[in-house]
């Protein structure tokens, strides 16, 4: 379905892209699901499953080279950049909502593991923050908003996984808070192409928008060029 012909798109807004309020938010990009190396894909493998093939392929060849560009980018422009994990405090995950609890333990995702430590290629760089969440959304259990309204970020890059889940949820969260959010879809994965493909869609009926790295990077170049 085109956007541009949805009823809907006559109710959005059409908000300018303001460079010197954006901010990159990079959700869940750890090894307990996000590398074929950590908890989730040796589960698999030992299995003898392949369900975490499309995953693991989109996350090296799209999600991480895409999440560096647009790091690389929103640090020449002088802009905020948040990594957003999710794990639990300790290995008995009792900090985290029941519903987390055996998924946080299963995969020891526990603050100080290695399953629950950033990707090596993203790791957080100097002035870069990092928020630890024990919930779906970021805004449910971290103090991401009061920081992006204390760093005056008004719109907000969205990278990670799962793009169905943890960054769905977050982005929804962060527009009914008034931020003008973007979900980069090329920088963004899960586990079936249709559930990555479908929150796409719905996303961009209302929620906010989807757009590519190249794109992305276009328009905070040039802003007024769109």
């Amino acid at each position: 379905m085109n956007p541009s012909t949805d009823y809907i798109r006559a109710y959005m807004p059409d908000r300018p892209i303001k460079p010197g309020s954006a901010a990159l938010v990079m959700i869940d990009l750890q090894y307990a699901t996000g590398s074929r190396h950590g908890a989730l894909g040796r589960k698999l493998q030992a299995e003898g499953s392949t369900i975490g093939n499309y995953r693991f392929d989109r996350i090296e060849s799209l999600v991480v080279p895409n999440s560096l560009r647009l790091r690389d980018h929103f640090r020449a422009l002088g802009r905020p950049i948040l990594h957003v994990t999710i794990g639990a405090a300790h290995p008995d995950a009792l900090d985290a909502p029941p519903h987390m609890r055996k998924l946080f333990v299963e995969f020891r995702n526990f603050v100080g593991s290695r399953e629950h430590e950033i990707l090596d290629e993203l790791k957080p760089l100097s002035g870069e923050h990092v928020l630890r969440k024990t919930t779906i959304g970021a805004f449910a259990s971290t103090n991401i908003d009061s920081l992006l309204r204390a760093l005056q970020c008004e719109q907000i890059y969205l990278t990670g996984v799962s793009t169905n889940m943890c960054v769905e949820t977050t982005a929804r969260e962060a527009a009914d808070r008034g931020y003008l959010v973007t979900l980069v879809e090329d920088a963004c994965g899960t586990t079936h192409e249709d559930l990555h493909l479908v929150t796409l869609r719905n996303f961009q009926r209302l929620f906010g928008r989807v757009s590519s790295t190249q794109h992305v990077l276009n328009e905070l170049e040039n802003p007024h060029g769109q």
